[in-house]
């Protein structure tokens, strides 16, 4: 093209750039029509609790909203969505032309969220003279806050929030744009034509966790026979953010898929206003504390909940029997029992039926009900923490993860609490850690100590290459007990009733009702 050419058309092309590009419509989808939340245990938590003020593992939730898309391009802001989301994993799919864009809205519409964004700028403070009735509005130049109190500037100089004992309302010109009620992610887009589209919303997002909590009711049994016990598990999920899921398909996964680690992701700001003043005694009336005249000290916090279920649901219903002159606990009753499926080598748990995720909120659904469970109870010991006089045994509950047992199915870790029957009801003898037991593996649950079971290490004598001990065993029940003794030492000579276990020399034996059982053995020394 000429120069010529270039010089006539640029008149044109000038008016071009003037013409405004078409305003960017919003569309607003405020709740989804259906959602899945699919919840992973917090990584490397072990036998530790749930963080009930923030959940440590995370969820992939996928929500059905519908939407009317304009033509041209437009703004679809999902409100409602979790607050803990990554962001970068959102994925939205049945949009015309895919996404163009995509930010998550963290400010929030709250006080404090409103204070941070008018830092800086003018608002209105109204008071009111208690005495007369009438109200002053001025406006005030905002300086600080809202971390710690709120200090803003007038014709009177500088002043802090609610810290002159009259009542005072603030008062914004305008909502800020980019504060929204509920976190919210938005996309970008674009489309030929006015339609209607089905979106499908997936993302993780972090403050959520489950665990497994079993409930094991040991069960009287005849002299002779085998010992048995029901087992009963409930799943426990946790959501510790601000938003509920009404009505979801909920699943839970057991296992350790691998998950890279990430930085913290920045929570929603938003929430109240921490209020502090300057003390309004004088100053000998003030106790001395180097730190109370910046920031008093925080008030003591609530106590915790009797129960783990949110909103006073319960859905746990248990029942005593009597059966002589003894009360026997009788084994929850499952209304609803999640459903184990596969998930390649991971195990995927879903409750049958839909149920409400609550905001900052804990819920129950029966796991696992596995009655007549047989197992030993076996007496534990480590030589090398017993010496001198005799010292009580704790004891576990063994059995193995297999059909002829009564089980045979994948076991999620958790806590088990353990009952016994007594004459005055089932009373708690105590709690274990159960790690994660696939089909097939043995399950040992610690549930606590007997002093009707004790031992005693005595060393007998040493040489320069070997010291000689003599173990005792002793039983005052009136009924035989196995017990194992392992020997953390490297063996000097070998002794029949010795095995080696797991790579370590145990002593197996059965100890006689109101009897004592004698082991003599010798270790090297180096």
């Amino acid at each position: 093209m000429t120069l010529s050419r270039l010089l006539a058309l640029l008149p044109f092309l000038l008016t071009l750039q003037a013409v405004p590009l078409a305003a960017q419509q919003l569309v607003v989808s405020d709740r989804p029509e259906d959602v899945s939340v699919t919840i992973y245990r917090a990584p490397d938590r072990g036998a530790q609790p749930i963080n009930v003020s923030w959940p440590q593992g995370y969820a992939l939730i996928t929500e059905t909203r519908t939407i009317s898309l304009p033509a041209g391009d437009a703004m679809v802001r999902f409100e409602g969505v979790s607050e803990g989301m990554f962001p970068e994993s959102a994925i939205v799919t049945g949009l015309p032309n895919g996404v163009r864009e995509k930010n998550r809205d963290a400010r929030l519409l709250s006080p404090q969220g409103l204070v941070d964004a008018y830092l800086k700028r003018e608002v209105s403070i109204t008071r009111t003279d208690k005495a007369t009735g009438k109200s002053r509005t001025q406006n005030v130049f905002i300086t600080a806050g809202p971390g710690g109190g709120v200090i803003f500037e007038s014709e009177e100089g500088f002043e802090a929030l609610r810290c002159t004992g009259l009542p005072e309302r603030m008062s914004f010109p305008r909502l800020p744009a980019d504060l929204s009620a509920r976190p919210t992610l938005s996309i970008l887009t674009t489309s030929s034509r006015t339609v209607t589209a089905t979106l499908t919303l997936t993302y993780l997002a972090s403050g959520f966790d489950w665990q497994a909590n079993y409930v094991a009711t040991v069960k009287p049994s005849p002299s002779g026979e085998q010992a048995k016990m029901d087992l009963f598990a409930w799943l426990t999920v946790a959501n510790g953010g601000k938003q509920s899921f009404e009505n979801a398909n909920m699943m839970v996964i057991a296992g350790e898929p691998n998950r890279e680690r990430r930085g913290e992701q920045p929570r929603p700001t938003g929430g109240a206003l921490q209020i502090r003043c300057w003390p309004m005694q004088r100053t000998d009336q003030v106790p001395y504390n180097p730190g109370y005249l910046l920031a008093p000290p925080p008030p003591p916090p609530p106590p915790a909940p009797m129960a783990m279920m949110d909103g006073g649901e319960e859905i746990m219903v248990t029942a005593t029997r009597r059966s002589g002159s003894r009360m026997e606990m009788a084994s929850p009753v499952a209304a609803i029992v999640a459903e184990q499926e596969g998930l390649g080598d991971l195990k995927l748990y879903r409750v049958p039926e839909r149920v409400t995720v609550n905001a900052k909120g804990q819920k129950q659904v029966a796991m696992i009900v596995q009655p007549d469970v047989i197992y030993d109870r076996v007496y534990i010991a480590d030589a090398g923490n017993h010496s001198g006089d005799s010292a009580p045994l704790s004891y576990m509950l063994r059995s193995k993860n297999d059909m002829q047992s009564g089980l045979g199915i994948p076991l999620p870790s958790g806590k088990v609490a353990v009952f016994e029957n007594s004459p005055v009801g089932p009373l708690l003898a105590g709690e274990g850690d159960l790690p994660d037991r696939a089909v097939d593996n043995e399950i040992e649950i610690v549930v606590g100590q007997s002093s009707d079971v004790r031992l005693s290490v005595i060393e007998l004598r040493r040489t320069k290459s070997r010291s000689y001990w003599r173990a005792t065993l002793s039983n005052a029940r009136d009924h035989p007990v196995d017990a194992e003794m392992e020997i953390p030492f490297e063996m000097a000579g070998r002794v029949k009733t010795i095995a080696l276990i797991d790579g370590v020399p145990t002593w197996r034996v059965t100890v006689p009702a109101n009897d004592e059982a004698t082991l003599d053995y010798a270790i090297k020394l180096r």
